[in-house]
């Protein structure tokens, strides 16, 4: 019985090694699995052939590390969610001319995959169909109808066939937001695709790259009989939208924009002594678009955050009216797939009860952001809050609450300066009452005589 026992004992002990080394290899699976979903993209194409005739800025997208998956935008077998899951964290549509996604794939899909974080890259054209037209609606972008174009007679190049469609955009036109657009060129853009207007109610819009104060978008092949869906620089040729959870989603009017041919182009205007460029800037434009659209520029996150008394290193339990305090936060900056130190010099603080009570900027002291204040001579429950919203930045947003309280017993004042003339007139008033008292008792009245 004792052997037995021992040889139990022994296996027992055996298989709880084993036990571990399995947890242990399948949490590395997990965590490489995890390393390999992250970019993991989904690619809809009109036909396969687009692969090819956009193979640049595919190749540049695969070069950068994102797992692209290619297919027709008809194909019954798409998914986009599966089990409650999305299976992909970006998606590409360069498919203009669907008129139906196969699949499980639709205009709710998309929009559930925008609600829920997930980043979308659209290019359209002129031959748009309903469902991206559609998608650019819940988005707060318009686009013209089917078959029409951009058109520009003063700002069009010089291999244009005839219909003053191949726009060249300058490059003043580009919004002025380098983390979206990438670093200035004098490069202009070539463009030929239908043209866009964002709705004036939607704040989130960005108006990315618009069209001279001479374009229009209209039918190139019929003569103007009613007003221009868009006219000047209301023809959006690129636009984006930020949401409220920070996805990101990128329209262009034209999916020539992004191709080979108009990458390794050369670009002049027709116009009689303009400067020609031996390359456009769509390479540029177009990498450092799909850089902010998938996340890879101006993405902030919030570090740790620290408050205590000044003079102190831990937090209090509860702060006392008129203390002076010092508030830090870290703020990091995703560059190159590292998080480096955010630099930045227009971070406020709030101090906020209901209503901001002390707005203060933050100031920059090595690998954090810091400020010291004195506390308003009011208590209640506060937050100490960072509220950073800029142009191509996600939003960034720290709340931390802390409570205030009024002063002790113990640590008010014994006798205030201001209060000398009162305590004056209480001691004068009692010496005079006790003199009062002593004349009055020791008073003594004459007897009345006949």
């Amino acid at each position: 019985m004792g052997v037995f026992n021992c040889r139990a004992e022994a296996m027992c002990r055996r298989f709880r090694v084993l036990d571990k080394r399995a947890l242990v290899f399948l949490s590395l699976v997990s965590m490489l699995h995890c390393a390999l979903a992250d970019g993991k993209t989904l690619v809809l194409l009109d036909n396969l052939n687009i692969r090819d005739t956009h193979s640049i800025f595919f190749r540049s997208l695969a070069d950068r590390g994102f797992d692209l998956t290619f297919k027709t935008a008809d194909d019954p077998s798409l998914s986009l969610i599966k089990y409650g899951q999305f299976l992909y964290d970006h998606l590409i549509i360069f498919s203009p001319s669907v008129e139906d996604f196969g699949g499980n794939i639709n205009l709710e899909t998309i929009t559930s995959f925008i609600d829920g974080g997930g980043n979308v890259l659209v290019a359209a054209s002129s031959d748009i169909g309903d469902p991206l037209r559609e998608l650019g609606s819940e988005c707060g972008i318009e686009f013209d109808e089917e078959k029409t174009a951009v058109i520009d007679h003063h700002n069009y190049d010089v291999s244009d066939p005839g219909e003053h469609t191949l726009i060249v955009a300058d490059p003043e036109n580009l919004l002025k937001a380098p983390t979206i657009v990438g670093k200035p060129t004098n490069k202009p853009v070539l463009f030929k695709g239908v043209g866009m207007v964002a709705d004036p109610e939607n704040p989130l819009v960005l108006d990315i790259l618009t069209g001279s104060s001479t374009s229009y978008s209209f039918f190139p092949d019929r003569p103007i009989t009613q007003y221009p869906h868009a006219v000047g620089k209301n023809t959006l040729l690129i636009a984006g939208l930020q949401a409220r959870n920070n996805a990101r989603v990128v329209f262009s009017g034209s999916l020539d924009f992004f191709s080979d041919a108009f990458f390794n182009s050369g670009v002049q205007k027709a116009t009689p002594g303009s400067q020609r460029h031996e390359r456009t800037g769509n390479m540029e434009l177009a990498e450092a678009l799909a850089r902010w659209v998938f996340k890879e520029a101006g993405v902030l996150r919030v570090g740790a955050v620290a408050h205590h008394r000044v003079g102190e290193a831990d937090p209090p339990a509860a702060y006392t009216i008129t203390d002076l305090v010092e508030y830090s936060v870290v703020i990091e900056m995703l560059l190159e797939g590292r998080w480096v130190p955010f630099d930045g010099d227009d971070i406020q603080l709030e101090f906020v009860r209901i209503d901001p009570f002390v707005r203060t900027y933050l100031k920059k002291n090595g690998g954090k952001y810091s400020v010291q204040f004195k506390l308003p001579d009011v208590y209640g429950v506060f937050q100490f809050k960072v509220d950073y919203n800029r142009l191509g930045y996600t939003h960034l947003y720290s709340s931390t609450q802390v409570s205030v309280r009024p002063l002790q017993h113990t640590q008010y004042e014994r006798f205030i300066a201001s209060a000398y003339p009162y305590y004056a007139s209480v001691f004068s008033m009692m010496a005079g009452l006790f003199l009062f008292s002593i004349v009055f008792l020791h008073m003594k009245e004459k007897e009345k005589t006949d």
